[in-house]
């Protein structure tokens, strides 16, 4: 049996169905990704590491798609985001996509102190406290901690509206981060009903499921967006692929600042991509 070594160190046996799925992902259809992971299941040595894994699925699916050849994987280029503004603006950008009303670095009182909160998102009864949390090291888990300091503000929200020191009736809090959650976060935010969005989770709790069924790219899945690119972009409110075939380069030009065949670039990228 081949073992196949993570980012941690930790082995697990070669699974030749995870690469499917993310073959499945990235665009190719069901008997390319068998093809594609049969060929790496060939050639797995015993101890293979999963970004090896990766950097094969890449060179192997532009076979099939060769735009993949602009695409960075999604776990890492979330990761590429920063956590202020980027990553914030990435989540207020999703929910939008999903329907909510969204406003963010809103500055609320408490019973007992003032938050800085970073988005706020409303859809029908429900009016959202959000919490951004993103890791440039991407696989770490987000813990404990940043669940009970989000209930602990929820509460204090909500103590604060029922004493008139602010205006928004808080009805639940969100996690979204771009890691997985340990267990203990798991079973608090279960135990308190704290709803969050992380890495390898069910279907309607999974970030990458819900990236991948609307088509949410961030900009950083792009090859050839270099932190100049990306400062520009994102200072522009433009943080979404999706975003980059709403104009044509011109405009992108006009908005941003960026060169033209830069623009040229990113915007023929992003069609291949989405379109």
């Amino acid at each position: 049996m081949v073992f196949v070594t993570k980012f941690d160190g930790r082995t697990q046996p070669f699974n030749k169905e995870k690469i499917v799925n993310t073959c499945l992902r990235i665009g190719i259809n069901r008997q390319q990704a068998y093809e594609v992971a049969n060929r790496i299941e060939r050639e797995a040595n015993n101890g293979i590491t999963t970004k090896e894994i990766l950097r094969r699925i890449f060179l192997y699916a532009k076979k099939y798609r060769p735009e993949i050849k602009d695409r960075k994987d999604l776990r890492s280029a979330i990761g590429a985001l920063r956590s202020k503004p980027d990553f914030e603006m990435f989540v207020a950008l999703v929910l939008k996509e999903y329907g909510y009303e969204v406003q963010t670095n809103q500055i609320v009182s408490g019973k007992c102190v003032e938050h800085e909160i970073d988005v706020i998102a409303k859809k029908g009864n429900e009016t959202i406290l959000v919490e951004a949390k993103h890791h440039e090291q991407y696989h770490t888990y987000t813990g404990l901690s940043v669940f009970l300091e989000v209930q602990a503000e929820l509460e204090d929200l909500m103590e604060g509206y029922k004493i008139r020191k602010n205006k928004i009736n808080f009805t639940k809090a969100l996690i979204v981060c771009n890691t997985k959650i340990s267990d203990h976060a798991e079973r608090y935010a279960t135990c308190r009903d704290i709803g969050y969005i992380s890495w390898k989770l069910p279907k309607e709790k999974n970030l990458e499921q819900v990236i991948e069924d609307g088509k949410l790219y961030p900009i950083t899945l792009l090859k050839g967006v270099d932190m100049i690119t990306q400062d520009r972009l994102i200072g522009k409110g433009i943080i979404l692929v999706k975003q980059l075939i709403e104009m044509n380069e011109n405009e992108l030009v006009k908005k941003t600042g960026i060169e033209k065949t830069k623009a040229r670039d990113l915007v023929r990228k992003a069609k291949e991509l989405l379109l």
